[in-house]
This record gives structure tokens, sequence and C-alpha cells, in this order.
């Protein structure tokens, strides 16, 4: 299970006490870490080269459960291309806002951390990737 980032700590917290106007962005990218991202995005370490790319997941109901228990997670499998070669051992997950850089949304440890080589596809199943407040 993963937390939010500072960046949307702070977004809904001025949303609910009516400082700044919010909406949250028509697609999800996910990312994979070798790192902890922190809560700041400043521990990031993507993977480079090698077929990686963040994963474009559309911010829907199709995609993503109802929050119940102050939590949600993904509602349909996530899928990564299949690399071209070594990615590192993936750690951790990050969600962010924009394709290639942008603000951290949330962030979270695998249970299984994965050393992923040439012909390795990471996927996440449905309610693999889950995000709760804390």
């Amino acid at each position: 299970m993963g937390s939010f980032g500072d960046y949307l700590e702070n977004k809904v917290l001025d949303k609910v006490w009516g400082n700044v106007d919010f909406s949250a962005s028509g697609n999800m990218y996910i990312a994979l870490s070798t790192a902890d991202p922190l809560d700041d995005a400043s521990g990031i370490a993507e993977p480079v080269g090698n077929n990686y790319s963040r994963v474009t997941v559309a911010n829907n109901t199709t995609n993503w459960n109802t929050a119940s228990g102050g939590a949600t997670s993904n509602k349909t499998a996530i899928e990564f291309p299949e690399a071209s070669g070594s990615w590192g051992t993936i750690s951790h997950f990050a969600i962010f806002d924009d394709p290639t850089a942008g603000n951290l949304l949330g962030h979270g440890e695998l249970t299984v951390h994965k050393a992923v080589i040439s012909g390795d596809v990471l996927r996440f199943k449905a309610g693999d990737l889950g995000i709760t407040l804390d």
C-alpha cells in the first residue's frame, strides 16, 4: 500500500478548506523506482532506457476502485512494456500527473522487490497497486 505525496496532500487540504480549487488529472502515470521516491519525489530513481516508460492509466472508475476505509486501488491490470535490458531492482512505485516529469501524487514500496531483466514484463494485477490516506 502506498500513500499520498506532499503535493497531493497539500492540494487536498487546500481544496477541503476552501483555499484553492483543484481538479485531478485526467490521466495518472505509473512509474517504477529502484529507491523510495519519498513524499516530495526527491528520492525517485526511475529506470532509464531499455524500453522503460511510465504507464498511462485513465483516471476514472473503470481503472480505479471507489475509495473505502481511506484506501483505493487499481481496478484493472497495469502492465509495463517488455524490458529490453536491465531496469535494476524495482522496489517502489510512484504515481505522477505527467508522463515524464510532473507532480508526485502517491507512492509506495512493492511487497516483493523485482530485478527486471531483458524480456521481463512487470505488471500490477487488479487490486495490487493501492493508495491510502496517511
